[in-house]
């Protein structure tokens, strides 16, 4: 059985993931892939069923009743990754924002440099975004910049949604007690791993927009990051981390 299983969440994703799923498997490093869908009313789901016969034993399908959030369906993931024998679980878009080739590159900053999580990251050597325009590109930047003035923490992407974490990580982390579902859940687990002091890298890379399908950003998302991550911080000066004893 692979030890690798590259989670990717979806909502109305049927331009995409046929694509996505034929690109990470031609990786030929015997990734498993997860897929997560919110029932898509465009068929997404029915897209990756199609693609069972393809792949046996290697691809997934979790099938939600509903759009519930990013954070949830990451988390119901994890879970599932969890219950199996899997010892790196990655998060990873369905759009192609994420260039599936940097899987590896995450894979091996596990697996050979002994991170225990390591980031895609398109701050860490300057501001590697394409198709972005200035002010998304200022308001990501500036929110990765508040977050680690407020957690302390050295991460240059605190935002990122390309990440691989090891096994461990999720053993610890308590997954029932994360609170947010969209930005702020990808800063909650990384503030989480780095209370816990576990080794995070963060690993170069270029993030390019989506050409297909729609942007599921939106406002709320965002003020879910601002505010969510004074709360989260101040909760950890009282201890209350919510860890699993592993």
């Amino acid at each position: 059985m692979s030890k690798a299983l590259v989670v990717i969440p979806t909502y109305n994703e049927i331009e995409n993931i046929e694509r996505l799923v034929r690109n990470v498997f031609s990786l030929g490093m015997g990734f498993h892939i997860l897929v997560v869908d919110d029932n898509s009313p465009d068929g997404t789901g029915q897209a990756v069923e199609s693609l069972f016969e393809n792949y046996p034993e290697q691809l997934f399908l979790l099938k939600r009743k509903e759009k519930a959030g990013l954070g949830t369906a990451y988390i119901a993931g994890f879970k599932w990754a969890l219950q199996r024998d899997y010892e790196y679980v990655f998060e990873m878009d369905a759009d192609f924002s994420h260039n599936p080739n940097d899987l590896i590159r995450l894979y091996n900053a596990c697996r050979k440099n002994g991170a225990d999580v390591s980031i895609g990251s398109r701050y860490v050597q300057g501001v590697n975004v394409v198709n972005w325009p200035m002010d998304r590109v200022l308001l990501s930047w500036s929110a990765s910049k508040y977050v680690r003035f407020v957690t302390g923490m050295k991460i240059y992407d605190t935002t990122a949604g390309f990440v691989c974490y090891r096994r461990r990580v999720l053993e610890k982390i308590n997954l029932d007690k994360i609170q947010f579902v969209g930005y702020a859940f990808q800063i909650e687990m990384k503030y989480k791993a780095y209370l816990a002091k576990f080794k995070i890298e963060e690993v170069p890379v270029i993030f390019t927009d989506r050409t297909r399908g729609e942007s599921k950003m939106d406002r709320g998302i965002i003020s879910e990051a601002i505010f969510g991550v004074v709360k989260m911080k101040f909760k950890s000066l009282f201890g209350n981390t919510d860890f699993n004893e592993i």
